[in-house]
């Protein structure tokens, strides 16, 4: 248990910041899943649209410090890669 003011501090802002970031990789995790449903639909247009949706909420979970650069490149790259492999 935290004996000192600043170490219960901590305590509450990492819940604080573990909900926030949650949150933010939940949103990353539901417009990779859209491209997926799309694909597996066989949609291009809209596995284009939902890619090109995705793209920034991972640049954004890069920015925030929830995703790794090179994780988030490589995501966009395997999905890119089968839209493209779509048509």
């Amino acid at each position: 248990m935290a004996n000192t003011p600043q170490a219960k501090k901590r305590i509450r802002r990492n819940e604080r910041r573990a909900a926030i970031n949650g949150s933010r990789l939940s949103r990353i995790r539901t417009q990779v899943k859209k491209v997926e449903a799309a694909l597996e639909a066989g949609d291009k247009d809209a596995a284009k649209a939902a890619l090109q949706a995705t793209q920034p909420e991972l640049a954004r979970g890069v920015a925030n410090g929830v995703l790794h650069k090179n994780t988030a490149s490589r995501k966009f790259s395997r999905l890119t890669k089968r839209v493209a492999a779509l048509g």
